[in-house]
């Protein structure tokens, strides 16, 4: 129960209309409880043949009828307010707990996606905050109502006849426990189940993603195997957890008998030594039934108790997470284009890799740098430290002379347009890929033109059926990977950046669509950009040059003073020359 303790904020946030639905819950069981003793206390008096109602049974029928209905009208009507207050009160509290969680994920640094799989944020954005809401909706609502029922319907009970009352009720408790034993079971039977589930539906995405390379290895058969398997599975845990959910309503309705049993016995005798009334024993009956549901719910509610409390100690994991990157400066900042590397170093902490080591360089006001180097040499964690997606362990950044830790983060990124390495495009249409890079939404078709002339792709888009509208699948399938990569360049020029950054951005492109794409973006006017690449022909026209092996720089200078030194960065472009 401890670190369901987070969650008493939202209680106090959501006071009032804990409190009215706690009233309305009162209401409802002081009407359920006069309900039984209105039949009863009719019930003896017919049978005595006292007072005008008694007169005919057609007349006592009507008259019981007309009451027990509008007494049943008046419950419902607070039963339906009660579930207004407390059940409206959870889905609030989900709302916001959800919001939160989304929002801490947006404040988390790149190090904590990288150890978390995508699987598992979204199952505690979904999974656990709806076990959660069930512990502060129905769970709290049945617990209140069992323990105000109880107190009410045990009271009128002994008021008749204790020894009575303790008779009968003793088959309840035992109810509770058998529930609560069931539906543990229940529990477990039902984490395996949706693990199987999870791990089918798993092996679905994947071979539906993957149907190409399925088909052309005619893998057919072995992924239908696979399936076939998972599936098989899941149906043998299913009917496991079937078997036993079938157990719940036997043991119920098999304890409830038990205690009719015993009122219509133990009171059959009271009643012939004259200690109690037959009326008396209808209202005994009434009450038993009426008391079933909320002993039963005892084991369900401390169920649901259990696993909202293991949902809470997952999610409360991610919320107490402290992102590696702390933004505290929130002074208006307008970039101009100066960017320097002192001694900058840095290592991954969940590979040990020492990504960069002690890196300097500086660049100026409307120059270009380029960054070559082979795969793995520490490219893109340059682009990832000016981000501030990760902070170095040693050295400074600096922007326009200023440390990149005092700087607004957020104004930083608005003026900066990036097109990341591994391209990523929503489900939507081609304009609105495009137009989630702008900061603004009034984006005009002549501003998608504009931008996809300048990235060579809109002679691609004009051959689309829909054009701008056409709908991309999942990722982008539907494209190239050089129109995939072109696009993202388009959505990273339509925020009108002041720093442009390209991480091997051009890699599925032709040599001669790469030129057409450099020569647009020098023509457009940015204060600084940086472009990575592993090709020496996305770089060479850069003012500045560095060559990067192993997260040091080894070389510097501008293409043709880097050509005249013959070192590593010559023999790299005489190689690709050749393999061109």
């Amino acid at each position: 129960m401890k670190s369901l303790g987070y969650l008493n904020k939202y209680f106090f946030k959501y006071k009032w209309r804990l409190l009215l639905g706690i009233a309305f819950i009162i209401c409802v069981n002081y009407v359920k409880v006069k309900m039984p003793e209105y039949f009863g206390t009719n019930f003896d008096e017919l049978n005595e043949g006292n007072g005008e109602r008694a007169t005919s049974v057609m007349t006592f029928a009507l008259y019981m009828g007309a009451g027990y209905l509008l007494l049943s009208l008046i419950s419902g009507t607070f039963l339906f307010l009660q579930r207004q207050t407390i059940i409206i009160m959870s889905r609030l509290i989900e709302y916001d707990l959800k919001n939160e969680v989304y929002d801490q994920y947006q404040k988390l640094s790149n190090t904590f996606y990288k150890k978390n799989s995508t699987g598992d944020l979204m199952n505690r954005i979904s999974e656990d905050v709806t076990k959660v809401r069930m512990y502060l909706g129905p769970g709290l609502m049945y617990t209140i109502n069992l323990l105000f029922l109880s107190m009410l319907s045990i009271y009128k009970m002994v008021s008749i006849n204790g020894y009575l009352t303790v008779i009968v009720l003793l088959p309840l408790p035992l109810m509770s426990f058998l529930i609560y034993k069931v539906s543990s079971r229940m529990n477990r039977l039902s984490g395996v189940v949706q693990t199987e589930q999870s791990h089918m539906s798993t092996l679905a995405q994947e071979y539906f993603s993957g149907i190409r390379v399925v088909k052309a290895y005619s893998r057919d058969k072995t992924v239908q195997d696979k399936f076939d398997d998972s599936s098989e599975s899941y149906k043998e845990k299913n009917m496991r957890l079937v078997l036993v959910n079938s157990l719940f309503i036997p043991i119920i309705f098999a304890l409830i008998g038990l205690s009719t049993l015993l009122v219509l016995y133990i009171g059959g005798l009271l009643h012939y030594s004259n200690q109690i009334s037959q009326g008396d024993i209808i209202q005994f009956i009434f009450y038993v039934n009426m008391l079933t549901w909320p002993f039963a719910s005892i084991g369900w509610v401390t169920s649901l108790i259990q696993r909202a409390a293991a949902s809470q100690t997952r999610i409360n994991e991610f919320l107490n997470e402290k992102s590696e990157i702390h933004v505290n400066c929130d002074t208006p900042f307008n970039f101009q284009g100066a960017i320097e590397f002192k001694n900058v170093s840095y290592t991954y902490k969940n590979s040990g890799i020492r990504a960069i080591q002690n890196l300097s360089f500086k660049l100026e006001r409307n120059e270009t740098l380029g960054i070559v180097g082979n795969t793995g040499s520490g490219k893109s964690t340059i682009l990832g430290l000016l981000m501030r997606q990760i902070d170095p362990d040693e050295g400074e950044i600096l922007i326009d002379g200023k440390p990149l830790k005092e700087i607004n983060l957020k104004e930083l990124r608005n003026q900066t347009g990036i097109v990341p390495q591994d391209v990523f495009l929503f489900s939507d249409s081609v304009g609105n890929n495009i137009s989630f890079g702008a900061l603004t939404d009034d984006v005009t078709e002549d501003d998608l033109i504009e931008v996809t002339k300048q990235a060579h792709v809109y002679h691609n888009i004009q051959e689309f059926k829909d054009g701008f509208d056409t709908i991309l699948g999942e990722r982008g399938v539907n494209l190239s990977g050089g129109q995939k990569q072109r696009v993202s360049i388009a959505r990273a020029l339509i925020r009108n950046p002041k720093l442009l950054l390209l991480d091997d951005s051009l890699s599925a492109v032709d040599t001669e669509t790469e030129e057409i794409i450099l020569k647009n973006l020098k023509e457009r006017k940015v204060n600084a950009s940086i472009v990575v690449s592993h090709r020496i022909s996305s770089i060479r026209h850069a003012n500045r040059i560095i060559n990067i092996s192993d997260g040091q720089k080894t070389e510097e200078g501008s293409h043709a003073d880097l050509m005249a030194m013959n070192g590593s960065y010559a023999e790299m472009y005489q190689k690709q020359l050749v393999e061109d």
